[in-house]
């Protein structure tokens, strides 16, 4: 199964999230990733959902979207030419002893330092899916202790 990455812009309304996730676990479809935010208008949100699914559980999926009446549009940014993003916190377990080591780490992937305690270390990154993964496994061995990602955003490319 492909993972596909699709936006669904939708009337910003009361229930509309509660009724498309609703369509999702009624088909026993699972989402990986839910981002929801209101758009340049304010009746209409944006909402990037992230699922695993083959073409042809996809194209079953947008059909779906688009029966419900609070759906304004679809697009399915896998093939398209797009900017994808998340926003990763994470914080790490890190001995005085070993701090310049993970702060060098830390530096080298563009990554910011959001708070520093005694011995652990919040941080924050913003990427892509490889750029978040790359600097989660930099930081296993030191020892995470939690982890909240925002789930992916996309906006289209243009030409």
């Amino acid at each position: 199964m492909q993972k596909h990455t699709i936006s669904v812009l939708v009337e910003n309304k009361f229930g509309v999230l509660a009724r498309i996730a609703g369509l999702f676990s009624a088909r026993g479809f699972n989402i990986d990733s839910l981002a929801v935010s209101e758009t340049e208008d304010p009746t209409m949100s944006r909402m990037t959902i992230v699922l695993r699914a083959d073409d042809r559980i996809l194209e079953q999926v947008k059909k779906q979207l688009n029966k419900l009446v609070d759906v304004i549009k679809v697009i399915d940014y896998t093939r398209k030419q797009s900017i994808n993003r998340e926003v990763l916190l994470v914080k790490a377990e890190v001995e005085e002893k070993k701090r310049p080591e993970v702060l060098k780490i830390i530096d080298s992937v563009g990554a910011k330092v959001v708070d520093v305690s005694h011995n652990m270390i919040t941080v924050e990154e913003t990427g892509d899916e490889a750029k978040i993964h790359a600097l989660l496994e930099l930081l296993r061995p030191y020892g995470i202790k939690e982890i909240v990602r925002s789930g992916a955003v996309v906006i289209g490319k243009e030409g």
